[in-house]
């Protein structure tokens, strides 16, 4: 798992549009990692940071999900959900393997949200509960002076 303080790995993967995307390092980003589209925690997670996102966008900070699942199920995830951020399809795990995401027997992501600003690792959250965490993350960021929302 990378640590605060750790460079931010340098990845890109397709987004729900199949698009090839990376990223933003400089941030402040969110890259989130949730288990799978269409699951009621993870519909919940990405719910929550689509309602989110207007204040997100607003303190400037870029939002990616990412999940093992394929950009056929992001898009449909993404168009049943309304998601407008990107989506990233991490079939093969290489997303996960690069943040050091653990996965389960089936290969899929255990629910974990890195912060990055600045091309460096700024907060790890393990063992998300997808209930408020877009909210806890957004808080995070503004009581860490990293954004100010007028």
């Amino acid at each position: 798992m990378v640590d605060p303080g750790d460079p931010a790995p340098e990845v890109q993967a397709p987004n729900q549009h199949g698009e090839l995307v990376a990223p933003d390092l400089e941030g402040p980003t969110v890259v989130y990692f949730y288990v799978e589209d269409g699951t009621p925690g993870c519909a919940t997670q990405a719910d929550q940071f689509t309602l989110e996102a207007e204040v997100y966008e607003e303190a400037d900070v870029a939002v990616y999900g990412v999940s093992t699942d394929d950009v056929d199920s992001h898009r449909a995830f993404a168009d049943e959900h309304g998601v407008e951020y990107d989506l990233l399809a991490d079939p093969d795990g290489e997303v996960c393997e690069a943040f050091g995401v653990p996965r389960d027997h089936g290969g899929r992501a255990e629910r974990t949200t890195v912060v990055i600003v600045d091309g460096e690792v700024h907060r790890v959250y393990e063992g998300v509960s997808a209930d408020g965490h877009a909210r806890d993350v957004l808080l995070d960021l503004l009581d860490d002076g990293l954004v100010s929302i007028d």
